[in-house]
């Protein structure tokens, strides 16, 4: 986030200026429409607004320090109060989408200042009841927290903002007893304290860096950071320390952001508008004609909340309570009329069948952009004793079990893709033969795998030279009619290379040049049917084609779905697979990667659109979701327990709860059938 300051100071200085005369007048004051009774410990941090629901009134939830939280009722009495440790912050979850969904439904969590940890409770009617199944440490000296769904799989998480400018991201779940636990997913640092946090509904998360600025990125842990800066101290609207942070959705009447400053003001964002400043006003206490909140804390909205609709509330610090102002009368004393409603997340992306992984490989040695490629091989004899090859393009290949663990490494250069066919003769036997793309000497590594011993044995005739400057993608095709093995590889221009390979004297492979045809721009996956002698080829911005896999067939191609014709998928197209049912039939899977999902089509007849699937985290197993693919294998041959009816196995480019360096991920394929209707192989 530190490289973003400068750029994103300039552009919040930029989009300011035009509005900047309007900040000479005076602010109006919104009178609060109830105040609160004082906390019993005189402190009041933060507060939620809940909603009216079943044997429920509306009703605040305040922390009050070492009294825990308070519940007041829609008029501001006392109502109750629940021990929380030294609560310093509380948020509320928003409800999920699917109605039936009753695990992290009325979930409150709240930031226990005493050992800086997080607690997490269940509404009940009016009641707070404790649903944690263990306090969860944090590690640093909390200040907030704030709880969202993620737009796939509507999963709960929490972020927990720090005095040392942490923000942590939490995964909330149920465990098999019901309770709540939650894993950290990533943690994101800024320089100085972060006073608050929360979550738009279209998947951002906005934070108050007290002295700094207010921030916005994206909640879902498998994408990009995507940081910016909304609004900043100096450049911007907020007069000193940015104090509190509230995302309203109002309906019709739109959505709205509200920042509270140290020097008593409340601003507003229009959310459609890209959240550009709106107006700013002062809160009336209600104690008297020109009584002010002099230092507005922490922030909170509901769009309906009872009697009073859309409102805000803010903590006073100084009375110590909290105070709940009508949307609709900020709006009269601003003005303010919304530019509309901003798109929420891809609704494509909510429409994606969902999946999980069962099992992930140790990370790769190799730091950043690391991991790529996979290929499987099934065993027939003792599926659980299968292997999964898997690239490390800083610097080598390796070789995993089913379990995800790392039988060998072989630090043979920079490997790209890997693919493999059985039955190549080889010194009179047949062997299981791999091969990969070596960008470090431009060559393609060719390996016998030794089955018995579970690890790659280099059987290259010598280099194998490329002709490429840098080689990327690289498959395998074994032709049904007469036996031959062949590798296809392509580079870091337009071409597409495919070489024969041979056996030489001593147990050793070449590869001989047979054909080479060229696309209009970069590809990289490619996967050949053996059975139809097809080769798909991902031409990354432009199409998934297919074409002739044998020698002879030139370089006639066939679109079988273009990036601009289908919203489901989005540039870069990069892994390819292919999951065989039997007699020529089968389905084809893709790599998405713009949008981190996976595209499947019919392997026969005209190559059918059957729907996408993303792969997101496994909390029960503590195992991440797959995003940024590169590189992907199918097979549906029998892998041993969990993948009798064959699996994917997927590079996952954001290796996150806990960050480490890349891994592979793999799902059952029963998973991705039943998610999209599919069949799997008997």
């Amino acid at each position: 986030m530190l490289r973003s300051y400068i750029a994103t100071f300039a552009l919040v200085a930029c989009c300011n200026a035009a509005a900047q005369d309007a900040a000479e007048a005076v602010p109006p004051r919104v009178q609060a429409a109830l105040t609160t009774e004082a906390t019993t410990s005189g402190e009041a941090d933060a507060a939620i607004l809940v909603p009216a629901a079943a044997r429920r009134a509306p009703m605040i939830v305040g922390t009050a320090a070492l009294g825990g939280l308070e519940r007041y009722d829609d008029k501001g009495r006392r109502v109750g109060t629940t021990p929380a440790g030294e609560a310093a912050a509380v948020a509320l979850a928003p409800p999920p989408r699917d109605a039936r969904d009753d695990a992290t439904r009325d979930v409150v969590a709240v930031a226990d200042a005493t050992g800086n940890q997080l607690r997490l409770f269940r509404l009940r009617g009016a009641a707070l009841e404790d649903a944690g199944a263990r306090v969860i440490p944090l590690g640093f000296a909390v200040e907030g927290v704030c709880l969202g769904r993620n737009a796939l799989d509507d999963s709960l998480h929490a972020f927990v903002v720090g005095d040392g400018g942490e923000v942590e991201q939490l995964l909330v779940y149920a465990d098999a007893s019901g309770k709540l636990d939650a894993r950290s997913v990533r943690r994101i640092s800024v320089p100085s304290t972060v006073k608050q946090c929360v979550v738009d509904g279209d998947g951002h998360v906005y934070a108050a860096e007290e002295a700094t600025a207010v921030w916005r990125f994206d909640a879902n842990p498998e994408a990009d950071l995507s940081a910016r800066v909304v609004d900043a101290h100096g450049l911007g609207r907020v007069d000193g320390d940015a104090k509190g942070v509230a995302f309203l959705d109002a309906g019709a009447q739109g959505q709205w952001l509200f920042v509270a400053d140290e020097a008593g003001f409340v601003h507003v964002y229009d959310h459609a508008a890209g959240d550009a400043w709106a107006g700013t006003f002062r809160v009336g206490t209600g104690t008297g004609a020109d009584e002010v909140v002099g230092e507005p804390g922490a922030l909170a909205a509901a769009g309906d909340w009872g009697r009073l609709g859309a409102a805000l509330a803010v903590a006073d610090e100084d009375a110590p309570g909290y105070h709940v102002l009508r949307f609709a009368d900020i709006a009269a004393a601003l003005g303010l009329r919304a530019a509309g409603r901003a798109d929420e997340a891809d609704a494509g992306a909510r429409r994606v069948a969902i999946v999980r992984p069962t099992v992930e490989t140790e990370p790769v040695p190799g730091p950043g952009d690391a991991a790529d490629d996979p290929a499987i091989w099934a065993d027939p004899d003792d599926p659980a004793r299968s292997l999964v090859l898997g690239t490390d393009k800083k610097g080598g290949i390796a070789v995993y079990d089913m379990q995800g663990r790392m039988l060998q490494y072989r630090p043979d250069g920079k490997l790209n893709n890997v693919d493999l066919r059985e039955g190549f003769v080889l010194d009179g036997a047949p062997v299981v033969l791999a091969t990969a793309s070596n960008r470090t000497n431009r060559t393609i590594s060719i390996y016998r795998l030794d089955t018995a011993r579970r690890e790659l044995v280099d059987v290259a005739d010598g280099p194998q030279p490329t002709g490429f400057d840098d080689p990327y993608g690289l498959c395998m095709y074994r032709d049904a009619a007469d036996g031959s093995t062949y590798v296809f590889v392509n580079g870091d221009d337009t071409g597409m290379r495919q070489w024969r390979l041979e056996a030489t004297p001593g147990g050793k492979v070449r590869a001989v040049p047979v054909r080479e045809f060229a696309f209009d721009s970069q590809t990289e996956g490619c996967v050949a049917d053996d059975g139809s002698a097809a080769l798909f080829v991902d031409e990354e911005d432009v199409a998934l084609w297919r074409m002739g896999a044998r020698p002879g067939d030139g370089d006639a191609k066939v679109a079988i779905d273009r990036v601009g014709d289908n919203p489901a998928v989005k540039d870069d197209l990069e892994g390819l697979g292919i999951y065989h049912l039997g007699d020529g039939r089968g389905y084809i899977v893709v790599s998405s990667q713009g949008n981190d999902t996976y595209a499947v089509y019919r392997l026969e007849g005209d190559h059918e659109y059957l729907g996408s699937f993303a792969v997101v985290a496994n909390p029960a197993l503590g195992i991440d979701g797959i995003s940024e693919t590169d590189g992907l294998e199918v097979t549906s041959r029998n892998l041993g327990p969990g993948f009798e009816h064959g699996a994917m196995i997927a590079q996952d480019g954001r290796n996150v709860m806990p960050a480490e360096n890349q891994n592979y991920k793999y799902v059952p394929w029963t998973a991705i059938a039943e998610a999209l209707g599919l069949e799997v192989r008997r």
